[in-house]
């Protein structure tokens, strides 16, 4: 089965877009599950959508273990891409993916390639802890809350925690969903991140609860009883991004957020778009490589195949 070439403007803002994160709820897989399915993606007609594995640092060992027969054995095999999850204890997590790189480097292919490390920081002083534990080479994503805490216990604004980023030389990363709809943010409050990063320039990555394209209201989990929520879609994600990346104002691209009605995104073969605004083939491209980098899901499947439902694929 062979995949039909999608308009280039699709490719562009999908390619590589979908990390693949099934340890984490709601899928919440077992490691076996989770890498025999990435190394079915990897094969897929759609592969080209896929990104890294998502493993936390403290389970890199399992799954180079669980891994080690769906993982590259020729030297022209292409390693696997992965990474990795730092929790509370940085130093040891950061110890323990440099274990990982190290095992990876002594055998005779090299096998996996952790060119990322996600980390969560609710202050400047974690950002600046984690920045000085990070590994020198590969990207690392510092997690930020959207929107200070309310009292008793304040947070940093978001742009403050935006600089401390960009001064230890690391990306952002925001959360788009969850498990429960208190973990769904406002689209105003996306929107304001948006737009402050792509003031400052600074890259960054999504996760969670983009599983559909378009915002709509969806079952938030895969439970049979589960709550049906509206959910950011990754196709508005993805074209916010671009255009507040273009120096659109923070209405636009919140209203791009909110927008529920899938025919008003039109792809072409050099631009997407939106209602009466248009993004070129060229600042889509420049959105990908030096903005928003992608996002996190637990799915592969239900972005790729609501895509194609969508004939974008």
């Amino acid at each position: 089965m062979t995949a039909t070439a999608a308009l280039p403007a699709v490719e562009t803002v999908v390619s590589g877009c979908i990390d693949y994160a099934g340890l984490f709820p709601p899928a919440g897989l077992d490691m076996g599950p989770v890498v025999r399915n990435y190394s079915a993606y990897r094969a897929d007609p759609h592969a080209r959508l896929l990104g890294r594995l998502i493993i936390p640092a403290a389970r890199l060992g399992e799954c180079l273990d669980t891994a080690s027969p769906f993982l590259p054995h020729r030297r022209t095999d292409t390693p696997w891409p992965l990474s990795a999850l730092v929790g509370a204890d940085v130093a040891g997590d950061m110890q323990r993916i440099a274990a990982a790189r190290d095992r990876s480097a002594g055998s005779a292919v090299r096998q996996i390639r952790i060119d990322a490390v996600e980390a969560r920081a609710g202050t400047e002083r974690d950002i600046a802890t984690i920045g000085r534990h990070a590994p020198e080479d590969g990207r690392l994503y510092i997690e930020i809350p959207l929107a200070p805490a309310p009292t008793p216990a304040p947070t940093p604004a978001p742009t403050s925690l935006l600089a401390a980023i960009a001064q230890c030389g690391a990306q952002a990363k925001i959360r788009t969903g969850g498990v429960v709809p208190d973990a769904i943010p406002r689209p105003r409050d996306v929107a304001t991140f948006m737009v402050a990063a792509a003031k400052a320039s600074l890259a960054f990555k999504a996760t969670a609860g983009l599983h559909h394209a378009i915002r709509g209201t969806y079952p938030l989990t895969y439970a049979a009883d589960s709550p049906r929520v509206v959910m950011h879609g990754f196709i508005n994600v993805l074209v916010a991004a671009a255009l507040a990346w273009v120096g659109g104002a923070e209405e636009d691209v919140t209203a791009v957020l909110e927008e529920t009605d899938r025919t008003a995104f039109e792809f072409s073969t050099d631009a997407v778009q939106w209602r009466s605004r248009v993004l070129t083939l060229a600042e889509l491209r420049s959105m990908r490589e030096r903005f928003l980098h992608g996002f996190g899901s637990c799915s592969f499947r239900e972005p790729v195949d609501e895509l194609r439902d969508w004939h974008l694929l």
